[in-house]
């Protein structure tokens, strides 16, 4: 369209002779020509305003206008997006949380099950040990009555050789064993 502007403004050049200047100076000065000027002043400037407003203005409303409503698209999505990921974050969150709860219950039922574990096998333990503390004195009991007679018969013989030395004379047994056991039951009852 521009083109065809252009080769209308040439071919009207041609065909005035006064437009190719004036004899006596400068044209646009003179004023015998300043209604042709004007005359084409507003014929030029209203084609370059219809050029204007009816091809190039409306290319330039349509790319403002694509481009707004793209940006306001870009925001709505830009605002969902905002919206799906506040969700997911919350979800996220819930997740987190169940799984704390989760974890927390799981350690709870643990601790519980190895505590009462801990407690039957020491009560097991308590009872083994238990049964051999008196399974011990039993045995240190049998081993104190049977070492007593061992202790009295070493104290009869130990006494009757000592008594032989120093008094170099026989007693009677008898004696001995009696005075062994008279001492024995006194001092016996003490450690027994």
């Amino acid at each position: 369209m521009l083109k065809k502007f252009f080769i209308l403004i040439n071919l009207f050049q041609l065909f005035s002779f006064e437009a190719y200047g004036a004899e006596e100076g400068m044209p646009q000065l003179n004023p015998e020509y300043w209604v042709s000027q004007i005359f084409w002043l507003i014929v030029v400037f209203t084609i370059l305003y219809l050029i204007l407003s009816k091809f190039i203005l409306p290319k330039i409303n349509g790319n403002l206008e694509t481009r707004k409503s793209q940006i306001l698209r870009n925001l709505e999505d830009a605002q969902k997006f905002k919206e799906e990921s506040e969700k997911k974050i919350k979800d996220y969150e819930a997740i987190i949380n169940e799984a704390k709860q989760k974890a927390k219950s799981i350690i709870n039922d643990t601790r519980k099950k190895i505590n009462e574990d801990i407690q039957v096998k020491k009560n097991h333990l308590e009872k083994e040990i238990e049964s051999e503390i008196n399974k011990a004195e039993n045995e240190i009991k049998s081993l104190k009555l049977s070492s007593v007679d061992s202790v009295k018969k070493i104290a009869f013989e130990t006494s009757s050789l000592i008594i032989k030395e120093i008094l170099n004379a026989d007693l009677n047994s008898s004696n001995v064993s009696a005075i062994v056991e008279d001492v024995s039951k006194k001092k016996l009852d003490k450690y027994l």
